[in-house]
């Protein structure tokens, strides 16, 4: 998804292999400091916002969280120094995390996709650290080697290193996509105009605001940790992200 709020430009929903950039504050107090360019991810989606750094001035400003609200805050860390609205600073994403992060999301999006193909099963929820992740499917019962058979359907797809494409398409376009919500209820906001969409060539198409790797196989390989029942008719699935 495509938000219209906000007067930073996301630097991240063009290039998810950006970590380094110039930028203007544009506003810095107790909500947070405003950057009139920015590719640190404000969280959404289930996947957690970046954590990184601001120099500007021989200074170091920690961010420890980023928040979106009429503006996108990045949150300094606890003590830190706040730069002035006008200055220059050298933004830098934690490299590690957010790659993490983005094997992360694009693993559950292979799951996902493997779910739905498999079993015609909606998601009805989902939460990710980095390498580690859960989902849960409308299931009403697992058949006997479920999880297994989940698992290494999940590692064929990612050896076929499929491309990962992201693209932007208006509402109306994106919403005639077959099956473009794996969700069972759509949380696209109606005023969501621009819809981003990840698309899994061959695999999964979704409505997505996440970053991602550029092909399955740079996720690593899925372990389907736990299938658990959380109610009639509901199964979580848990899984960690490895190398290869």
């Amino acid at each position: 998804m495509v938000s219209p709020v906000s007067r930073t430009h996301r630097l991240e929903l063009d290039d998810q292999t950006l970590r380094e950039w110039d930028a203007v504050v544009l506003a810095s107090g107790p909500d947070g400091i405003v950057l009139d360019r920015s590719a640190f991810y404000p969280g959404g989606g289930g996947q957690p916002p970046d954590h990184g750094t601001l120099l500007w001035g021989g200074v170091q400003t920690r961010v420890a969280g980023v928040r979106k609200g009429d503006d996108l805050y990045l949150i300094p860390a606890e003590g830190d120094p706040l730069p002035p609205p006008g200055t220059a600073v050298r933004g830098a994403v934690e490299d590690a995390r957010r790659t993490a992060l983005m094997r992360t999301h694009s693993g559950l999006h292979v799951l996902c996709g493997v779910v739905f193909r498999d079993f015609g099963a909606l998601v009805t929820g989902g939460n990710m650290e980095p390498l580690t992740a859960r989902m849960d499917f409308n299931l009403d019962s697992v058949p006997p080697g479920f999880k297994e058979s989940v698992e290494e359907a999940c590692n064929a797809e990612l050896r076929l290193d499929r491309q990962i494409v992201v693209r932007e398409l208006p509402r109306d376009e994106a919403f005639a996509i077959p099956d473009i919500i794996r969700t069972a209820t759509n949380l696209v906001p109606e005023d969501v105009k621009q819809v981003r969409i990840i698309d899994i060539v061959g695999l999964d198409t979704q409505a997505d605001g996440g970053t991602h790797v550029a092909s399955t196989g740079q996720v690593g390989r899925i372990s389907v940790v736990k299938v658990e029942n959380k109610g009639k008719g509901f199964r979580r699935l848990r899984i960690a992200i490895g190398d290869s």
